[in-house]
C-alpha cells in the first residue's frame, strides 16, 4: 500500500484524536495569521494616508486625536481654531512652509465625513476626477470613489448633512440647504475615497442656517460675485470664521522646520502634532496587545504539537504488532520511520490549512464591521509572504512532534513484539 495512503488511514482511524490536534493547531496558526494580516493592512492604511504631511495644526487637546481626526477621519476633532490665528501659516510665501491645506470638519452623511477644504487637498492623495467637475459654489460636493460606490451616489444627487459622525435622524440639518454632488473621484486606495469634499462656505452655511439673513447673504455673495470667479473670496478674507485644522508640508527639514511644532505649542492657542510620531506611538500601544495575542497563539501551537506527539505515541503502542508485521513483510526501518513522520507532517499541513482558512474567514467577517466603523476597505483575500513562513514553522512542529515516535517505530524489535502477540 502507498505510504501516504497508509499514513492517512492511520490518522483517520482515530478521528477524535485527529480532530483535537487539528483544531488546536488550526487555532494557533489562524490567530497568528489573522494578526499578521490585520497588522499589515492597518500599517498600509496608516502609511499611505501620511501623504507627505509633516505637521498637523489644530485646537489644543490630544495630539493623537488631532492626527486621527484630521488625517484618518476616524475620530472626533479636538475643536476649532480661528482663521485669524491660522492666517500666518496659510499666507503664500512662507519661508518654511511649502503648503498648508486647511480643513473644516464637523458634519457627515450616513457615516461619511464631509470635509470643507481646498482643491489642493486632492493632490495630497493623487485624487483626480472620474466624472463631473470640481465644486465651484457653496453646497457643491465632490464624492470619493468609495463613498459614492457604497451609498450609490451619482452626479446631481442631493442630501442633507448630519452633525457629527452618528447616523441619528435627530442630528440631520433639515432646515439647511441640501448638498449637491457635482463630481466623483477616481479610486485612490487612500482616505480620500471615503470623504465628501466641499468648500468651507458650505459647512459655514449649514451651521448658520438658523440665521436666515446670514445664510441668504452667503448665497447672494455667491450669485453676484461668483460668475467667472470660482472663489469670490479667499479663506483669509473670513478672519472672523473658524476652521478645524491645517495639514502642513515643509519646504525642507531644517532646524527652523523642526522647531515649528514646539514654537506653536508653546506660543499660540493652537496645537501642532507630527503624524509620523503619533502613528508610531499608536503602533507601540497596539503592539503590547498584539504581542500578548501572538504569545497566546504560540502557546496554543506548542500545546497542539504536544497533542500530536501524544496522539502518535499512544497510537504507536497500539500498532507495535502491526509495525512488526510490516517489517516481516519486507518494510525497511526507514519506511517505518517515514510512515510516522509523514503522519506528523500531514497533521501539521492540515492544521495549517485549517488555520489559514479560519484566519481569512474571520477577516471576511471583520471586514464589513471595520469598514462600517473606520470607513476603510479591508480585504479577506490579502495573503502575505509571512504566511508561507508559517507553513515552514508548522512543518517544523509536526516533524518535532513525530520524530520520537518515529524513532521508536524504526527500532521496533520484530521477534520480541511478535512473541508478545
Amino acid at each position: 500500500m502507498n505510504i501516504l495512503r497508509l499514513s492517512w488511514k492511520n490518522l483517520t482511524n482515530k478521528p477524535l484524536n485527529m480532530g483535537l490536534s487539528l483544531v488546536l493547531f488550526g487555532l494557533g496558526v489562524g490567530l497568528i495569521s489573522l494578526l499578521l494580516v490585520l497588522n499589515d493592512q492597518l500599517q498600509e492604511k496608516f502609511s499611505k494616508n501620511l501623504a507627505g504631511v509633516d505637521l498637523v495644526v489644530g485646537a489644543k487637546g490630544s495630539p493623537l486625536q488631532l492626527i486621527l481626526s484630521s488625517m484618518y477621519h476616524i475620530d472626533a476633532p479636538t475643536g476649532n481654531i480661528n482663521i485669524s490665528d491660522a492666517a500666518p501659516f496659510l499666507r503664500p510665501g512662507h519661508p518654511i512652509i511649502e503648503s498648508a491645506i486647511p480643513l473644516s470638519l464637523g458634519d457627515s452623511y450616513r457615516g461619511h465625513r464631509i470635509v470643507g477644504t481646498e482643491p489642493a487637498f486632492l493632490a495630497l492623495y493623487g485624487a483626480v476626477l472620474a466624472e463631473g467637475a470640481m465644486w465651484q459654489r457653496t453646497m457643491e460636493v465632490v464624492a470619493g470613489a468609495g463613498v459614492a460606490s457604497k451609498l450609490g451616489l451619482s452626479i446631481g444627487d442631493t442630501f442633507k448633512s448630519s452633525h457629527g459622525f452618528d447616523q441619528n435622524e435627530d442630528l440631520v440639518h433639515e432646515d439647511a440647504e441640501s448638498f449637491k454632488i457635482v463630481g466623483i473621484l477616481e479610486p485612490t486606495g487612500a482616505v480620500a475615497d471615503q470623504l465628501l469634499l466641499t468648500r468651507f462656505s458650505s459647512l459655514w452655511a449649514v451651521h448658520e442656517s438658523h440665521d436666515h439673513e446670514s445664510h441668504d447673504h452667503e448665497g447672494h455673495d455667491h450669485e453676484s460675485e461668483g460668475a467667472g470667479e470660482p472663489y469670490p473670496k479667499g479663506l483669509l478674507d473670513y478672519q472672523d470664521k473658524q476652521i478645524t485644522s491645517m495639514l502642513i508640508q515643509f519646504k525642507g527639514h531644517n532646524i527652523q522646520a523642526l522647531n515649528m511644532q514646539r514654537a506653536i505649542n508653546e506660543n499660540t492657542e493652537m496645537q501642532a502634532a507630527t503624524p509620523a510620531i503619533e502613528i508610531n506611538r499608536l503602533y507601540s500601544l497596539m503592539g503590547t496587545g498584539t504581542k500578548a495575542l501572538r504569545w497566546l497563539a504560540m502557546v496554543i501551537i506548542i500545546v497542539s504539537g504536544l497533542s500530536i506527539f501524544i496522539s502518535l505515541y499512544n497510537s504507536l503502542k497500539e500498532r507495535r504488532y502491526e509495525l512488526a508485521l510490516m517489517r516481516v513483510m519486507g518494510a525497511s526501518r526507514s519506511k517505518l520511520l517515514a510512515l510516522i513522520v509523514l503522519e506528523g507532517l500531514l497533521l501539521a499541513v492540515l492544521g495549517y490549512v485549517l488555520g489559514i482558512g479560519l484566519s481569512h474567514g474571520a477577516m471576511y467577517l471583520l471586514a464589513d464591521q471595520m469598514r462600517e466603523t473606520y470607513q476603510y476597505d479591508f480585504s479577506w483575500a490579502h495573503f502575505l509572504q509571512e504566511e508561507l513562513y508559517l507553513l515552514g514553522g508548522a512543518l517544523g512542529i509536526g516533524l518535532a512532534a513525530a520524530i520520537l515516535p518515529a524513532l521508536q517505530a524504526r527500532n521496533t524489535d520484530i521477534s520480541e513484539t511478535l512473541s508478545d502477540g
